[in-house]
């Protein structure tokens, strides 16, 4: 995030009007300035995250992401979908997922800050959806005790609130630590789940993705 100015969102639809005509607000803290764009979408200058409202988040996403300017600007995708398959599948591809009514415009303003600095948020609909997958399609045992085993118990403790759609700030607060304290326990935890990213280690942690280690 820019220190002097606030964030500017492009608010893409696929379909379908924007529920919110009231955000972002005047005194909302991280975001100043939404543009909007209609498919075929093409991503326009000093644009830092795009919010993606649609109705099929995958097909939206891959044709979001087709542009190379596009994929490297973050995505937050707004749906209704919430069954497991989809919100699986755009967290997989780096996305942040808000299930349509389980969200509030505040919460949209953290999501779109959050994306800046490499946080995927979910909201609490979409994380059960993940949770759901974890427990379908990898019911734990012993693998995931041992994976498990690797942390310590605050490293546990920042795991199961990452998992549930809080960022590093939002771990520091909850646990009484700084936001670097946090950082560097993220940065630990990944070495020992063999995770590229806060992403792949909440998939690990959760069980959706094979555990690697044995």
């Amino acid at each position: 995030m820019r220190s002097s100015q606030r964030l500017s969102v492009a608010l893409a639809r696929s379909d379908g009007g924007w529920p919110h005509d009231d955000w972002p607000g005047p005194e909302d803290p991280y975001v100043g300035r939404v543009v909007s764009l209609e498919p075929p979408f093409r991503m326009p200058r000093g644009v830092d995250v795009v919010v993606l409202l649609c109705a099929d988040p995958v097909a939206a996403l891959a044709g979001l992401l087709d542009g190379p300017a596009a994929a490297r600007v973050p995505v937050i995708v707004v749906s209704a979908r919430r069954d497991t398959d989809t919100v699986v599948e755009v967290f997989r591809r780096g996305a942040g997922y808000l299930v349509e009514g389980d969200y509030c415009a505040c919460m949209l303003s953290s999501a779109v800050m959050g994306a800046t600095v490499g946080h995927t948020y979910l909201s609490p609909a979409a994380c059960a959806a993940l949770r759901e997958e974890a427990r379908r399609t990898h019911p734990g045992g012993e693998a995931m005790e041992r994976l498990r085993s690797l942390l310590s118990p605050r490293e546990r403790q920042i795991m199961e609130l990452l998992s549930t759609g809080l960022g590093a700030q939002e771990i520091g607060l909850r646990l009484r630590l700084s936001e670097k304290t946090v950082r560097n326990n993220l940065s630990n935890i990944y070495a020992k789940l063999d995770a590229r990213g806060g992403t792949d280690a909440v998939l690990r942690w959760l069980g959706a993705t094979p555990v690697l280690r044995t």
